[in-house]
């Protein structure tokens, strides 16, 4: 006898109920909303996920800036804590959001070819929509690079957050310093503040050029162009 399943104790007929569901249409349909509910599920914990670190971020650099301009003995160098800070929550937030994306993207390719066609049967979006969904459960892969998640979170969010923090640097080392010059409110110890400022000019372009880097769009089902739909027009 022919046993390619070792001890497993599950017969033929049980190791075969997902590819009986797939050959019964009205089986599959009745499985279908289960999956998309779960998937759902799955992107919507993930975005909770994202918030809550942009919410940490939000909330520690509001504290540092508090604690900055408390008073004038408060150092600058306080602020690159915060860009340091800053840069350590966008790197879990762009895994976060590759991770949105993987469930958001098998959400909208069963609302693509599924209920839009069944709303309005003008074919499916994907002709092997099933195939595709089916590997990607069985091998899941991330369907937005890391250089695209990092491009979109710094140009919705954190672009602006380093940006306030840049701003209140500088407004730190010259405003809120004239009893000192300004390359000298700026340096830290053993490093002169010519050198710090120059780190961080280099820094924030870096930071614009990733922003602006023209990568081939991948996040899939997002909203995107300027054109609006006719959505309940008379």
């Amino acid at each position: 006898m022919d046993d390619d399943h070792g001890d497993s104790r599950l017969g033929r007929g049980d190791e075969e109920v997902g590819a009986e569901i797939a050959d019964d249409t009205d089986a599959l349909l009745g499985a279908l909303p289960h999956f998309y509910r779960g998937e759902v599920s799955q992107a919507n914990s993930a975005q909770d996920r994202i918030d809550r670190t942009t919410n940490w971020a939000i909330t520690l650099l509001a504290a540092l800036l508090s604690l900055v301009f408390a008073g004038p003995e408060m150092p600058a160098y306080l602020l690159l804590i915060a860009v340091a800070a800053l840069a350590a929550f966008l790197s879990y937030e762009v895994r976060r959001y590759r991770f949105y994306d993987m469930y958001r993207s098998r959400v909208r390719i069963v609302q693509e070819n599924v209920f839009a066609n069944a709303l309005s049967p003008e074919g499916a979006e994907h002709s092997e929509w099933r195939e595709e969904l089916s590997r990607d459960l069985r091998y899941p892969t991330f369907k937005v690079s890391t250089l695209e998640a990092l491009s979109r979170r710094l140009r919705r969010i954190y672009g602006l957050l380093f940006a306030v923090v840049g701003v209140a640097w500088a407004a730190k080392v010259t405003l809120f310093t004239p009893e000192n010059r300004w390359t000298e409110a700026a340096e830290l110890p053993g490093i002169p503040g010519v050198a710090v400022a120059g780190a961080l000019g280099a820094f924030y372009l870096a930071i614009v050029a990733l922003a602006l880097w023209p990568i081939e769009r991948q996040a899939k089902g997002e909203v995107h162009g300027e054109r609006v739909g006719e959505w309940k027009e008379e």
